[in-house]
């Protein structure tokens, strides 16, 4: 997978330079799942985010009678995983691959280390992904609005 394309494109990098983004593709690890394969658990500690290349995903939860619910659909260039980077909590949903998938993985190693070369370039992610965690909190809002 070509790293930059995929990196360039994704909310979360938005305004970092070409220098910034070189060194976050060379940060990321390519990881490749199946339809239906499991990227991560509910409950799991979670310790990295994952930036989507190709394919889609699924979030999913289980409801009050134990079904497993798709909550969102995710797609290129989004990405996911970042709320237990943010508040060092359990995962809170499992995420699934709804068809062949190629993710960019970051770990908060991985973004630590980007921290200490590039302050201002973190800065931007932080940024990016309150932005991001807004968007995502105003329609979950809309849609429990909905349903009152």
């Amino acid at each position: 997978m070509d790293k930059m394309p995929v990196l360039s494109t994704s909310p979360l990098f938005e305004m970092l330079s070409n220098q910034e983004l070189e060194y976050v593709a060379e940060l990321s690890r390519p990881r490749r799942f199946s339809a239906g394969q499991v990227i991560f658990e509910e409950g799991e500690l979670g310790d990295s985010l994952y930036v989507i290349g190709a394919g889609e995903v699924e979030v999913v939860r289980r409801d009050a009678a134990g079904e497993l619910k798709v909550i969102a659909v995710l797609t290129p260039p989004q990405f996911f995983g970042e709320m237990s980077l943010i508040d060092k909590e359990y995962r809170s949903a499992t995420v699934r691959a709804r068809s062949d998938a190629e993710l960019l993985h970051l770990t908060a190693e991985n973004l630590t280390a980007f921290r200490k070369q590039h302050r201002d370039g973190f800065t931007f992610v932080v940024i990016n992904i309150a932005r991001v965690l807004s968007a995502r909190l105003r329609e979950a809002n809309t849609r429990l609005a909905a349903r009152l």
